[in-house]
């Protein structure tokens, strides 16, 4: 199995991280179309700050991306961004649905969840660093 790793100007990386949503007071209100609507949101501001949405699901609650980001991106600027657009536009596309759940204009919690990933354990990934030749 090769990794495919990205190349920038002067560095060689491989960034993921696994990002969950929640919908404020857990409510359940994340329907199919919503749903279909939050994927092209998220795959197009991606695109934006030159990343990419590799896998994307969820639940009438919540939802998970997996993201694959540039070394130069500020993950919380990036998370805030992708909050802030996705709640905007769903917000005035699904008004009429969201009114009768929310007296205000929410729709995510103001927290997240966020957690790096990548092809190793932190087990294998700190064996391999035991193994390097110390320097005599």
């Amino acid at each position: 199995m090769t990794i495919a790793y990205d190349k920038g100007f002067r560095s060689v990386y491989l960034l993921t991280a696994d990002i969950v949503f929640v919908t404020k007071y857990r409510k359940k209100v994340i329907n199919k179309d919503i749903h279909q609507r939050l994927a092209t949101i998220f795959a197009e501001a991606c695109s934006k700050w030159e990343s990419s949405l590799l896998e994307f699901n969820g639940e009438t609650d919540h939802v998970h991306l997996i993201i694959r980001y540039h070394p130069q991106v500020q993950l919380s600027k990036f998370i805030a961004n992708l909050k802030t657009v996705s709640s905007r536009l769903i917000r005035k596309e699904f008004d009429d649905y969201l009114s009768k759940v929310y007296q205000k204009p929410v729709f995510w919690t103001g927290s997240y969840f966020v957690a790096s990933c990548g092809g190793v354990t932190v087990e294998q990934l700190k064996k391999y660093v035991e193994q390097q030749a110390t320097p005599k």
